[in-house]
């Protein structure tokens, strides 16, 4: 499936659900997280810093989406069993590196020494519970003849268009087996299946724009990987596609209100991007340091 249409750069901001997520929850650090070069007193190279931190839940999550899709482009290459003693020395070895190459916000801001093997455990955990999955045996019966035609993280940021609208979806793997389109997103935190559906439903979008399927050819399912293997379906149909799209550019519409020109995607003052009042928000923000919300 290598016919990933391709699209021409503009500032137009493109609608995500992170994004949206974020513009929600907090406009301020929405303001710092998008639009950090129009900030007019705080160096940008803090901002930049600061919005690079990690966390112990966010890096776990990182490294078990690299380490499996290595698994899956290494099938593309051969179908050959995986040698798990040399599998998981690689994985510890990629833990390591991760760690040691990252600044956390548990270190940066409460001084907490990061574990190279406590994040190992979970991530071991996570990857044997990848690997002993009845799906990852399907997968290795069903879906590794054709993966030539596997979508593994595809480059760039999963670039569409929702009724009109820029927006990025960009999928952990898709593949097709007979006339069917799977997608799989794997997870390796807090079930939140409202938001995971939605991720879900953006992809099953992103494949009907590239792939001109029908909605009832894509399946979508969200896969957690921790504590244990479970997965959900995410059922798409005409209905749920129309509806979505109507989300997407009511969402759009509400991030357009908070710019002085949506061509450019120039933000007004950052004053107007205001602080949440909900203090868990702040409790685990990254722009701590600069934010007066972290009075709170």
């Amino acid at each position: 499936m290598n016919d990933i249409k391709k699209f021409k750069y503009t500032d137009i901001l493109g609608w995500s659900v992170s994004r949206y997520d974020r513009f929600s929850n907090c406009k301020r650090q929405y303001f710092y997280d998008y639009y950090a070069k129009f900030n007019k007193d705080i160096p940008l190279e803090k901002i930049q810093f600061l919005k690079s931190l990690t966390s112990k839940p966010l890096e776990t999550g990182n490294i078990a989406h690299d380490i499996i899709k290595d698994i899956l482009k290494r099938f593309q290459i051969s179908a050959k069993p995986i040698n798990k003693d040399k599998f998981f020395k690689y994985a510890f070895n990629m833990t390591e590196k991760y760690c040691n190459s990252k600044t956390f916000f548990e270190h940066y801001y409460k001084g907490e020494i990061i574990s190279t093997s406590e994040i190992y455990t979970k991530i071991k955990s996570v990857l044997e519970n990848f690997l002993n999955s009845p799906r990852f045996s399907w997968i290795e019966r069903n879906a590794v003849p054709q993966s030539s035609q596997w979508v593994i993280e595809p480059d760039g940021f999963g670039e569409t268009r929702i009724n009109g609208f820029k927006a990025f979806c960009k999928v952990d793997f898709l593949f097709p087996i007979d006339d069917k389109i799977y997608i799989i997103d794997w997870k390796t935190g807090k079930a939140d299946e409202k938001k995971h559906s939605r991720q879900l439903t953006g992809y099953s979008l992103w494949a009907n724009y590239h792939f001109d399927k029908n909605a009832t050819d894509i399946v979508s399912m969200i896969v957690y990987l921790y504590p244990q293997y479970n997965e959900k379906s995410v059922k798409v149909n005409d209905s749920v596609i129309s509806k979505f799209a109507n989300t997407v550019e009511t969402e759009t519409k509400d991030m357009h209100e908070y710019l002085i020109d949506i061509e450019k995607n120039i933000p007004k003052d950052k004053k107007e991007f205001t602080l949440t009042g909900n203090t868990f928000f702040c409790n685990y923000c990254n722009y701590k340091e600069i934010c007066p919300g972290n009075k709170f």
